[in-house]
């Protein structure tokens, strides 16, 4: 790179960072990008580099590969309903071993020093129940998110790496969708911003024609989405999770594809952006 395109991209980066210096950034990790091993590295190099900018990381992660994996080995069949995954007492186990075991170990190894590995049910984080309006098996609904554990560690400057096991006051543990807990753990923590990476370019019109890509969206728009079958399946609970999280003083969240390298850092500090922006006007 030239040292004037470098500068450029230097002078464009600067009030970004001013912007988000000492503010909280949550980010929803999941997909691709958390199955090949290269853009891993790459997304946790990111996050890293965001907390030596002085950015407050909490990464909150997934891992249906991993755990689809896991139950083929034993046998088990996947299987999910409205987007959720169906969740016996043998797959709850089997979820908590490889979320906040296997998956959660292997990111924090990556963060060089700076991140901590935690699920829900550490510090009593997330408290939930069974989830009621559907039948999901050992699927909570959060109840409660207490974020003291994680404002610790953000004052100290780690990465809380969270795996999305919570459990209700019995201390029996559910399976909580990724996209709502990062959505319920940005608005508990005031955050800035949330961001989504996955393994789509963001919301399109086309799920099939990553060109018919909508950049941004006002969520009073989500509902005629979902009318019109644009958000459906897997999307809708990330989008009605970000949906909630505006609503409740999140000032923006965004949904960016996990599979380019670097997405985080074009999202975070470039004009250009990434993804699909969801905003309410009156807060930009």
């Amino acid at each position: 790179m030239k040292n004037e395109q470098m500068a450029l991209l230097f002078s464009e980066a600067t009030p970004y960072i001013q912007k988000y210096h000492g503010k909280t950034l949550v980010i929803k990790y999941g997909g691709n990008a958390m199955v090949n091993d290269a853009l891993k590295l790459a997304v946790m190099n990111d996050l890293v580099t965001l907390t030596l900018l002085g950015v407050r990381v909490v990464l909150v992660h997934g891992g249906g590969p991993a755990i689809n994996q896991m139950l083929k080995k034993v046998g088990k069949e996947s299987k999910f309903v409205g987007g959720l995954r169906y969740t016996d007492k043998e797959t709850m186990g089997i979820v908590q071993q490889v979320l906040a075991g296997q998956v959660n170990k292997d990111l924090v190894a990556l963060l060089k020093g700076r991140g901590v590995g935690l699920c829900g049910m550490d510090g009593h984080m997330i408290t939930c129940s069974r989830k009621a309006d559907m039948d999901l098996g050992y699927v909570g609904e959060i109840e409660r998110v207490d974020t003291t554990l994680i404002d610790h560690l953000l004052a100290d400057s780690f990465i809380p790496v969270i795996a999305t096991v919570g459990m209700d006051s019995n201390g029996i543990p559910y399976n909580i969708n990724a996209d709502t807990a990062a959505a319920e753990i940005a608005i508990a923590l005031h955050a800035e911003k949330l961001v989504s990476m996955t393994d789509i370019v963001g919301l399109l019109y086309n799920k099939d024609d990553e060109s018919t890509l909508i950049p941004e969206v006002e969520v009073s728009e989500i509902e005629g989405y979902k009318q019109a079958g644009v958000i459906a399946g897997g999307m809708l609970p990330k989008i009605e999770g970000m949906a909630e999280a505006i609503y409740k003083g999140v000032h923006e969240a965004v949904i960016i594809d996990g599979r380019v390298p670097h997405s985080i850092l074009l999202e975070m500090f470039s004009d250009r952006g990434a993804g699909t922006m969801f905003y309410r006007r009156g807060n930009r």
